[in-house]
């Protein structure tokens, strides 16, 4: 699948979500700004956010701190994947 080329920021944000071991330093703003660069994430009422990558969608909690939690990123993960975008794809684009 063909994805957007990422600007630098969001490029290291994707690089740190699809890496191993998981990061545990990955803060929720640069998550949803690389969300909404390559798909769209809603705040809903109940402070929960759908978040939309291709034809993946899931329903995220705004963490309690500044960080992401090890499942959210392991879920983002998985929905970068699954729309063809992996730590390959994103170094071929350097």
């Amino acid at each position: 699948m063909e994805h957007p080329k990422l600007k630098s920021h969001h490029l290291v944000t994707a690089e740190k979500i699809l890496s191993h071991p998981t990061s545990h330093n990955i803060e929720w703003h640069d998550a949803a700004a690389l969300i909404v660069e390559i798909g769209s994430i809603t705040e809903e009422a109940n402070g929960r956010y759908t978040v939309t990558i291709g034809d993946e969608t899931q329903i995220f909690d705004r963490p309690r701190g500044k960080d992401l939690d090890v499942q959210q990123i392991v879920d983002l993960r998985k929905m970068l994947i699954a729309t063809g975008i992996t730590l390959e794809s994103l170094h071929e684009e350097k």
